[in-house]
């Protein structure tokens, strides 16, 4: 495949991975309102204090980490790490393979 093809192809991706990151953004944020009508403010005040910034696997505190621009969250004590809704989609997709693996490799430590 010549240069141009392949860039009007790599561009045509670029695009397509754009609406379909924005169309997730908006289903998810749906999702979201429609729970968050369902529960009361002190429902969901309750629940935060006591789950804020905790590990889910083993309940130690998480630490909020910057990495390529987006905050994750990292148990010091099983080194899990978490992410909100969106950001692994923030994180891979419009990037190269090279780039991809190296943010995996910062992810898990390598």
């Amino acid at each position: 495949m010549d240069e141009p093809a392949r860039a009007r192809e790599d561009d045509w991706f670029r695009q397509n991975e754009r609406k379909l990151l924005e169309d997730a953004r908006k289903a998810r944020e749906q999702r979201e309102a429609a729970r968050r009508a369902q529960e009361t403010a002190t429902e969901r005040q309750r629940r935060k204090e006591r789950h804020w910034m905790k590990c889910p696997k083993c309940g130690h505190d998480l630490k909020a980490q910057d990495l390529e621009g987006v905050e994750i969250d990292r148990c010091g004590f099983c080194e899990g790490f978490f992410m909100d809704a969106g950001e692994m989609e923030r994180l891979f997709l419009n990037r190269t393979q090279n780039e991809r693996r190296s943010i995996f490799k910062r992810l898990i430590g390598l």
